[in-house]
């Protein structure tokens, strides 16, 4: 056979392949149904405005310019997130691998050898030595496997499910990163305002105790009274060292987050006062979560993987059939190499056929569609957890804002309260226990009042994560 015949050969072969690999034994895919009800606990099925959440970026939604810069820095430097871009670029690489295997690999080579052997030794009875020289140089295909069956096709997308997914999770990534972030931000402000309240609170109580101790000196107070400023303001000073406290740690968390040092100008202005609520978002429908959510995503295309996988397990079954080939020059001597007729070819196609394996192919199937059925059943679960995630988060919100009606009303009553109660004790128609009684409920308001912002902003932030927003700038 000449070089040509064999080239026409192998292109044939090449052709019947990508003919033949049109059959596939990976199953039919289809979504699974959803196992959540179509709205929302409140809502109704048809409430769907405007934009979704995932199409607002993440600095028209967080406007602060300080939550942007830390949002910013923490994209750049956070170590979580680069190892997730690294596992997706580790997994577009395996899937350049399995593409690669259905197309013939060629190699070449050369090879020179030369040789002598003495006389009257048992490889040469000549009287006198031999010197031989052999020189090849070859170009061809090893073991090229051809996929009439599908396998390598299934086990090629597979791998490009297992990348999207993949993707899918570096946006779940980014989406929690920049959420985190923003919650380490507030809960900072929250603490450092509380952190504030108490160190008033602690001055106020020193500067009352400092007068009673003076009219005790002066026989106008009895140690009652200046005992019980001294637990006021013991107790004051325990609240300064625990939000004290609060506030380091809240640093340190946010330095993590950053991967860097947090800027002290963004330290210096962080209270919960400066910071405005958030717009209102879109809930859509349940249904749309199918594409904002990226954890979603990533499950579908995991189980995606899982039925491709069944493909290449079923196609174990069947025969394989690989090819290999070579054509080059081979001759005595290297000058010689590409003259005329120093042509050399070989060709060689081998088939696998399965016959008896005691039973580990049906086995490999059998975890293959197994491995689906939990795909299945964790993309479902992912589904209802999204919903009971957004359902809390819708839920919350309104509550929130009654709640922080009530708990503005209740710290102005208590300001009022304790205005009457201070004038009182001091014009002395009142005993001094009931002022720190009202300084007191003035204190846990201002406190109460604190925290019920934190959570309502928190919920806020946990509402456009759930709902799919963060990946977009």
């Amino acid at each position: 056979m000449s070089k040509n015949c064999l080239v026409k050969s192998l292109t044939g072969m090449g052709m019947l392949s990508v003919v033949l690999s049109g059959c596939t034994l990976t199953p039919h895919y289809s979504s699974p149904a959803l196992p959540v009800p179509n709205h929302y606990r409140g809502t109704h099925a048809n409430e769907s405005s405007g934009a979704q959440a995932s199409n607002i970026g993440w600095k028209s939604y967080f406007t602060d310019p300080d939550m942007q810069q830390l949002i910013t820095t923490a994209l750049s430097h956070n170590r979580d997130l680069r190892i997730s871009m690294l596992n997706v670029q580790k997994t577009a690489a395996n899937f350049r691998i399995q593409d690669s295997r259905l197309l013939p690999e060629l190699d070449g080579n050369f090879s020179s050898l030369g040789q002598r052997i003495p006389a009257n030794t048992g490889q040469n009875q000549n009287a006198s030595a031999v010197t031989s020289h052999d020189s090849s140089a070859n170009v061809g295909i090893s073991s090229w496997e051809i996929d009439f069956f599908g396998r390598l096709r299934s086990l090629k997308t597979a791998a490009l499910d297992q990348y999207l997914a993949q993707v899918a999770t570096l946006r779940s990534a980014r989406i929690s990163l920049v959420s985190d972030v923003v919650q380490g931000y507030v809960t900072l402000a929250a603490d450092r305002s509380l952190l504030r309240v108490s160190i008033s609170t602690a001055e106020t109580q020193r500067k009352l105790l400092d007068l009673k101790q003076v009219a005790l000196k002066y026989g106008n107070a009895n140690e009652q009274d200046v005992a019980q400023l001294e637990m006021a303001l013991q107790s004051a000073n325990v609240a300064k060292a625990q939000y004290q406290r609060a506030v380091d740690q809240d640093i340190n968390a946010l330095q993590l987050l950053m991967g860097s040092p947090v800027p002290q100008k963004i330290i210096a202005r962080a209270y919960l006062e400066n910071i405005a609520s958030f717009k209102q978002l879109p809930a859509g429908t349940p249904s749309s979560l199918l594409t904002q959510r990226p954890d979603i995503v990533a499950a579908e295309e995991q189980l995606k993987a899982s039925n491709a996988n069944i493909g290449a397990a079923r196609a174990a079954f069947f025969p394989s059939i690989s090819l290999t080939a070579s054509a080059g020059s081979a001759s005595n001597s290297l000058g010689h190499l590409f003259a005329g007729g120093q042509g050399a070819w070989s060709f060689e196609p081998s088939v696998n056929i399965p016959i008896f394996d005691w039973g580990r192919r049906q086995a490999e199937l059998d975890i293959s569609k197994l491995d689906k059925r939990s795909d299945i059943a964790n993309y479902q679960k992912v589904i209802q957890q999204a919903f009971r995630e957004v359902s809390d988060a819708l839920s919350a919100g309104s509550t929130y804002r009654d709640e922080l009606v009530a708990r503005e009303k209740d710290m102005a009553a208590s300001q009022h309260y304790y205005n009457l109660a201070e004038l009182r004790y001091q014009q002395g128609e009142d005993s001094s226990l009931n002022a720190l009684v009202a300084e007191r409920s003035l204190f846990d308001s201002r406190l109460n009042l604190i925290a019920t912002r934190l959570s309502s902003l928190n919920q806020q932030i946990t509402l456009y994560k759930v709902l799919g927003g963060g990946w977009k700038e």
